[in-house]
């Protein structure tokens, strides 16, 4: 599994729609494309250039990015916390996951009555518990289909 680095990458994820949802997580999907073996010809023999949002990816793999913006967790520590726990529940769900850019995009606050401290246990458990949910809602229609 690759991650996603610049911000060209997270914005062609983004454009690539909503596959998944929960409570406080959104999970964008960009289906990639296999790209065509093409014999070695001059570049005006050679058909269209690749789509640009699959120029932006090098790799034909699983690619995934985490966004946790300050708006809905206000602390580094807590966004920090969040990324690690996307990036680790992921892990498990990888060779499930399609050929694609994903970008797991926290959508709402967790609510600081509940969760005072900013890396409490209760925390890490809602917050990978939702996660679970999310991946395991995004590859339950792909397990019909064989990865290439």
């Amino acid at each position: 599994m690759q991650r996603l680095k610049t911000r060209p990458q997270f914005q062609a994820a983004l454009a690539g729609g909503t596959v998944s949802r929960t409570t406080h997580f959104a999970l964008h999907r960009l289906t990639l494309t296999r790209p065509a073996d093409t014999p070695s010809a001059p570049a005006e023999h050679i058909g269209p250039a690749p789509l640009p949002d699959q120029a932006l990816f090098g790799l034909f793999d699983v690619w995934l990015g985490a966004m946790v913006p300050k708006r809905w967790a206000r602390r580094a520590v807590t966004r920090n916390a969040i990324k690690r726990q996307i990036y680790n529940v992921s892990e498990h769900f990888g060779d499930r996951l399609p050929v694609a850019a994903h970008v797991v995009r926290l959508r709402t606050t967790f609510d600081r009555k509940q969760f005072i401290s900013a890396t409490s246990d209760p925390l890490k458990l809602a917050v990978r518990q939702e996660l679970e949910q999310l991946f395991e809602r995004a590859v339950r229609p792909q397990t019909s289909e064989a990865r290439a």
